[in-house]
């Protein structure tokens, strides 16, 4: 007797063949049985629950390699815009920003780095085993694979401050990264326009690397603002991979610069040029043309030493906060000119300002721009989220489409109702966005390989061996979907929406998405890294 069979579906494996038709059995987590009626694992169908899937098409589990749901599901453990999308395994620790390790005594700091891109959260653990267990205690029902945050370590071992490490600051961020792998952590990432992960320098990041390297574990890099634009970040990059030999993810690709937007092939041809040469990188993406952070990640570097706390101090001196005036009328990351009327006020704590721009509320309060957004800094700290309009669908289609490409959606896991917030639609509708507009709509990916780059690939790069295909013997994460149906609904400024065409989830063989609704179950778990 099988625990679940899903009967007479159109099978995509992950691992980019041609869809098959057949039958998939599972039991006691595991998929037991895939085939035909004519083979003889599938001649007994018998099962306490059957799925009908006629018409439709059975994945694994789409592994959402760019996450930021650290403590999102410490809040509410259904993960709900994930669940909804087919999502079953959520990477989470990206862009420098990770639940661990926490230094006591810094508490407040890491409560206030995190609110920068989570949830606002005091932690009461003190490494991932801690988090780990905090993260069961609560149920979740999604699988989590953690990476340990260069911002983390460094506000562990020296708080806020900007300057270099000194060797025994860098000794416990090497030795804090070393137990973080050790307890199963899939590697490191750093955040290198963010606060205080962009105050380490490159050696510091390559000491960090090494250790990573060592435990044949993943570096994800969101990229150093570097000059003269993009180019030199990715050349960074591969540079670091190259001295290293670490397996290196550049984290969202975009081209953020109005006067490169479209020259996207040059660096598809870079990352071609480091793979030719032996470097093992690959690259991130999701399905917009639009980005989203914390507002303060804008502001001038020095101001933000020290945290929300310190900055607001700065803030209350006058001649500080000429300066930091002085210093944005420079632009953001290297001088790109500031386009107030893209920047789209998308969260606070109280719903204040939520889907006007900074330069429709700057025109109503009657201020400049710039100071507006000292204002709102001030006000909020790091809670106040953005969306910035300002990528193209050509660069987008191109880098999706490009073989070294993953899907992850830079967004978090959290509740369709959001009575203060309208997030990025990525946290709602990046997956089945690929589905429906880049695959079903445009063509721009055949159905077998954009799955591939949802499922095996993120698994195989992660080294995540019991998941990511539909094979025997793996892990049950499986998602039915409709590929004439499935599109996001979610759109920018408006209330969340969940996405259309996928029926059911499966998480560790229990079903936690049924006919579109959430069940009871949490069967999700943090999984651990086995050295590659």
């Amino acid at each position: 007797m099988h625990d679940v069979v899903i009967s007479n579906v159109t099978i995509v494996d992950g691992t980019g063949a041609a869809p098959t038709r057949g039958h998939v059995a599972v039991k006691d987590g595991v998929i037991t049985a895939v085939g035909s009626d004519t083979s003889p694992d599938m001649q007994d169908m018998r099962a306490r629950t059957t799925i009908n899937g006629a018409g439709k098409v059975l994945c694994p589990g789409f592994i959402d390699i760019h996450t930021h749901s650290d403590l999102t599901l410490i809040e509410d453990g259904r993960g709900e815009s994930k669940l909804r999308q087919g999502v079953t395994t959520e990477v989470v620790g990206n862009c420098s920003f990770s639940a661990f390790p926490i230094e006591p005594r810094h508490l407040d700091l890491h409560a206030d780095h995190l609110a920068r891109a989570t949830a606002p959260i005091r932690p009461w653990w003190t490494d991932l085993a801690g988090y780990a267990a905090a993260l069961h205690d609560e149920g979740i029902a999604l699988n989590v694979a953690p990476l340990a945050g260069h911002g983390t370590l460094r506000v562990a071992a020296m708080g806020v401050d900007q300057r270099q490490a000194t060797a025994a600051e860098l000794a416990r961020m090497v030795s804090d990264l070393h137990t973080a792998l050790e307890q199963g952590a899939f590697g490191m990432s750093t955040g290198l326009t963010h606060v205080p992960s962009a105050y380490g320098d490159f050696d510091e990041v390559i000491a960090l690397a090494e250790v990573l390297a060592e435990h044949r574990a993943l570096y994800a890099t969101h990229c150093r603002a570097a000059e003269p634009d993009e180019r030199a970040a990715v050349a960074e990059t591969i540079e670091l991979g190259r001295r290293t030999g670490v397996t290196v993810e550049f984290s969202h690709l975009a081209i953020n610069r109005p006067d490169r937007w479209g020259t996207g092939a040059e660096l598809l041809q870079m990352f071609d040029d480091a793979r030719s040469e032996g470097i093992d990188i690959f690259f991130d993406v999701y399905p917009y043309d639009a980005s989203s952070s914390s507002l303060t990640q804008y502001l001038p570097p020095w101001l933000q030493a020290g945290g929300t706390e310190a900055m607001r101090a700065r803030l209350a001196d006058g001649d500080q906060r000429a300066k930091a005036l002085s210093d944005m009328t420079e632009g953001w990351f290297n001088g790109i000119p500031w386009l107030w009327d893209r920047f789209q006020i998308s969260s606070t704590p109280d719903g204040r300002y939520v889907g006007e721009t900074l330069e429709s509320t700057a025109r109503s309060l009657k201020v400049a721009p710039d100071e507006l957004t000292l204002r709102l800094c001030e006000e909020y700290g790091n809670e106040i989220q953005v969306v910035l309009f300002y990528r193209t669908e050509a660069d987008v289609s191109a880098f999706l489409q490009h073989p070294l490409a993953v899907v992850g959606s830079d967004g978090n896991a959290i509740s369709l109702h959001q009575p203060c917030a309208r997030p990025h639609p990525r946290n709602f509708g990046t997956f089945p966005r690929v589905l429906g507009r880049y695959v079903r709509d445009r063509g721009v990916l055949e159905l077998s390989d954009a799955v591939r780059k949802m499922t095996y690939e993120p698994a195989r790069r992660l080294g995540i061996h019991d998941r990511g295909r539909i094979a025997t013997g793996l892990a049950a994460d499986l998602v039915l979907l409709d590929p004439q149906q499935v599109i996001d609904r979610a759109d920018f400024g408006k209330a969340p929406e969940g996405p259309a065409g996928i029926s059911h989830v499966l998480v560790n063989g229990r079903v936690v998405l049924n006919d579109g609704a959430i069940s009871d179950e949490r069967p999700g778990r943090v999984l651990q890294h086995a050295s590659r």
